[in-house]
Parts: structure tokens; C-alpha cells; sequence
């Protein structure tokens, strides 16, 4: 017998459905002493909406990423802090939300600055 080589399938065969073209909304959540924070929640909604679309959580560097749909649209990004507590004692506060500008399948960077 002879052995048959393996040819990889195609990558997307007929069919198949392609991902859709998306925007990425990177952040990173930060405290007041500049310090990247861990387990914040972050609301994600458009900004003609009142309601949340998205929640994510800041990772152990403080980051967090959503995929939006791509196309020119504003998002607004809030931190949550309802029952965050701290080992010393303070209370974070929630900073000003940041409005996101997405025009098409492009990533856009930003900061959430929380205050005590």
C-alpha cells in the first residue's frame, strides 16, 4: 500500500459562511494612582441607546476588548464599580465615560481613568 499525502482543506469551502467584517474597542481600565486595575466591569453601548450592549471584565493587566459591528457608528464606555472593594479600604469611582468614533473594521484604543 501506498501511503497518501494529507492536503489540507481549503480554508473556507463552498458554503461555509465567512465572518463578518468587525471593529475592535480596546481598553485598559486604570486607577488614580495610574495603576492598571483588575475585575472592573465595562458597559458598552452605542451611543443613540441608553442600555448596555456589551459587558466585559478588565483582565489581570486591566485590559479589556469587544468587537463591535464595523461600520461608522459612536460607542459610549463606562467602567462599573458597584461593589468594588479594595484591600485598603477606599472606594474607587467610576470616571467620565468615553465615546468611541468607529468609521469601519478598524481597532480604536482607549483608557478609562477611574477617581477615588
Amino acid at each position: 500500500m501506498l501511503a497518501r499525502p494529507l492536503i489540507p482543506a481549503p480554508v473556507l469551502a463552498s458554503g461555509e459562511k465567512q465572518e463578518k467584517p468587525y471593529a475592535l474597542i480596546f481598553g485598559t481600565v486604570w486607577d488614580p494612582n495610574n495603576q492598571p486595575v483588575y475585575g472592573i466591569k465595562v458597559k458598552i453601548h452605542r451611543a443613540d441607546a441608553k442600555k448596555p450592549n456589551w459587558e466585559v471584565y478588565s483582565n489581570h493587566s486591566g485590559e479589556f476588548a469587544q468587537r463591535v459591528p464595523a461600520g461608522k457608528a459612536d460607542y459610549v464606555v463606562v467602567a462599573d464599580v458597584k461593589g468594588v472593594k479594595l484591600p485598603s479600604g477606599k472606594r474607587l469611582q467610576a470616571g467620565e465615560p468615553v465615546t468611541v468614533h468607529v468609521e469601519d473594521d478598524e481597532r480604536q484604543d482607549i483608557g478609562l481613568h477611574l477617581t477615588w
